[in-house]
């Protein structure tokens, strides 16, 4: 068992607009609402980096700045961990119809934007940080996958971590092989050791053998889980904002199951 604490919580997703906001939702303590997410301006990133940045990038940032708030420079310090499952679909869309059209005329701008990890490099930016940094992607289990991580770099390597789980929804015809419908975006702050600050320690075991995933107990929310690989997060902040203790359960890609177990601090 590898124990962590939280620090500060984030999210940025239709109906959930920051963690203040959002955790009343997830408490079961108002109605959830899905409301279209507003084209989120990053409020750190110089201005040039602004304009660049993509839907995919922005959807990060919801999230990293709702967690951050006012603690840049304390942000500047973080390891992080970006985990999308598939990276920038829409910049990987207008790549390939340029280069399906006669004069494959691909913008620099939109190729810079197309690695994996493209939001990580920005948000090295915005917070001046030199800290490790880990993109990854493990397709339907990639927030397992990036729990993994930001627990191994906390616990092994005692660095405050930053583990954001994004995906953006995708568009047509991808949408057709890949039907992720709704943004979602959650950053979680967490430290090797508790401060004044932690919100709950959270333990990781790996698990053999038969199981399911935890459902979100809110059944809008439960239809979120299914459709975003980054909501697979949803009932770990269910437990949290309710500030519960429990156990969430999510698959690897390994067959094997990720236990994280949730103590209020």
């Amino acid at each position: 068992m590898t124990r962590v604490y939280l620090e500060a919580i984030g999210v940025f997703a239709p109906g959930l607009q920051g963690w203040a906001a959002a955790s009343q939702v997830l408490a079961g303590e108002c109605a959830y609402r899905p409301e279209p997410l507003p084209k989120y301006k990053p409020a750190h990133l110089p201005p040039n980096e602004r304009r660049r940045a993509t839907a995919l990038v922005r959807l990060a940032f919801g999230a990293c700045e709702d967690a951050v708030g006012g603690r840049l420079e304390d942000a500047a310090g973080l390891a992080s961990v970006f985990a999308a499952s598939g990276g920038d679909y829409g910049i990987n869309d207008q790549i390939c119809r340029a280069l399906a059209r006669p004069d494959r005329v691909v913008s620099p701008t939109q190729f810079h934007n197309s690695v994996h990890n493209a939001a990580a490099g920005y948000w090295s930016i915005a917070t001046r940080s030199r800290a490790s940094s880990v993109s990854l992607s493990a397709y339907d289990f990639t927030a397992a996958a990036g729990f993994i991580e930001a627990f191994t770099m906390v616990a092994v390597e005692q660095w405050p971590t930053l583990l954001v789980l994004y995906d953006n929804s995708v568009c047509w015809p991808m949408q057709g092989k890949r039907p992720i419908t709704q943004p979602f975006s959650a950053a979680l702050w967490l430290t090797p050791e508790r401060s004044p600050r932690t919100l709950a320690a959270i333990a990781m075991t790996l698990e053999h053998g038969p199981g399911a995933e935890t459902p979100a107990t809110i059944p809008a929310l439960e239809l979120l889980r299914h459709d975003n690989p980054a909501a697979r997060c949803i009932p770990l902040l269910e437990l949290l904002a309710r500030k519960a203790s429990g156990s969430v359960q999510l698959a690897t890609a390994g067959g094997q199951w990720l236990r994280l177990d949730i103590a209020p601090c």
